[in-house]
């Protein structure tokens, strides 16, 4: 390891161990860290947004000069670019105070377009497509009561195992539209099963709870490797 490398590797451990001060408590070691993350990042992603947007899009299409003069080659003028250009400057009209009202209007025209882009998409994944998952029969590829013994199976392509799967989905669904449904006293049968609802609604946010916490210990587990093995290299 070179006198270049060995300086970044323990400048990223410095940071690394000054990001985890602050399970101590908050101190001035931690907000360094945390500031100098949210500058470069900012400074990082403007610059992606101005090459790979103003440079790469906007310029070859709008000016024959300034795309000489970024080396990029100049393609054809378009008016279409124009527009968001204009609504580029006009947001930026926020850093002057008495005209900062007028960054309101391509605020607006960003969060529509973008609601209304996203919302099919959206609609697609998260509604239509769940919903078309549960429509699902309760036994598949069923051909008799004999060849479902004759070929009895606790594999996962075994049809017990797909019945089954089927019917904890039907039921799952079922119980827990049952515990949103206000319109009855939950109460005997009805009751029982918003209370299985309220089962599989647990285990479901218990998995998911289950799945970020590990997704965390994989970053906790990234981090002290690094410390032990490329910085410290006692691993």
């Amino acid at each position: 390891m070179d006198i270049r490398q060995g300086f970044l590797v323990t400048l990223a451990a410095f940071l690394t161990l000054s990001i985890y001060s602050f399970l101590y408590g908050d101190n001035p070691l931690y907000r360094f860290a945390e500031h100098l993350f949210v500058g470069v990042s900012a400074a990082y992603w403007m610059c992606q947004g101005f090459w790979s947007t103003i440079v790469g899009n906007v310029i070859p299409r709008t000016s024959e000069t300034l795309a000489a003069y970024f080396q990029v080659p100049f393609k054809e003028y378009s008016w279409q670019y124009i527009v968001p250009v204009i609504l580029g400057i006009i947001l930026l009209m926020r850093l002057v105070p008495k005209l900062s009202w007028i960054s309101r209007w391509p605020l607006a025209f960003i969060i529509g377009t973008t609601a209304g882009l996203n919302l099919p998409r959206y609609l697609q994944s998260d509604f239509i497509q769940q919903m078309n998952n549960t429509f699902i029969p309760l036994l598949p590829d069923w051909q008799g009561i004999g060849y479902f013994f004759s070929s009895f199976s606790f594999s996962m392509e075994g049809q017990f195992v797909q019945i089954l799967t089927n019917v904890v989905i039907f039921v799952g669904v079922l119980c827990g539209l049952i515990y949103f449904f206000f319109s009855k006293e939950h109460k005997g049968a009805f009751g029982v099963a918003s209370r299985l609802g309220i089962w599989i609604l647990m285990v479901t946010f218990g998995a998911s709870f289950g799945y970020t916490v590990m997704g965390r210990i994989s970053l906790l587990v990234g981090r002290i490797t690094f410390l032990f093995h490329d910085w410290l290299n006692i691993l």
